[in-house]
């Protein structure tokens, strides 16, 4: 695959940027708490979405969304880490245009 090859993605599948600091949380004391320490619960991640496949229907390029880090499947394309992941596995979307169908919660 050349560098300028186009992708594609398929059925339902959303690509995610991988934010390399979303790992890492802050105390409110300032102690840096790196990602892989042990946590009691699951810890969902934040993150943008970059491509969507033509099924996907409630998530558009562009999006925040919410996801199980646990449950992904990691890419590189061209240097750059993606997480590829189905749209049923997305467990909220932040995005503007949804302000009409506004839950009261914001980001």
């Amino acid at each position: 695959m050349s560098d300028k090859t186009p992708i594609k993605m398929l059925h339902d599948r959303v690509m995610v940027e991988v934010d390399r600091e979303a790992g890492e949380r802050r105390s409110s004391g300032g102690i840096v708490i790196p990602a892989t320490a042990a946590m009691g619960a699951r810890r969902l991640t934040w993150s943008t979405v970059v491509a969507v496949g033509p099924h996907a229907r409630a998530v558009e390029a562009g999006d925040k969304v919410l996801f199980d880090p646990e449950d992904k499947a990691e890419v590189e394309v061209h240097g750059e880490v993606y997480v590829v992941l189905r749209e049923r596995d997305v467990h909220a979307v932040a995005a503007e245009r949804l302000a009409d169908e506004s839950t009261g919660l914001y980001l």
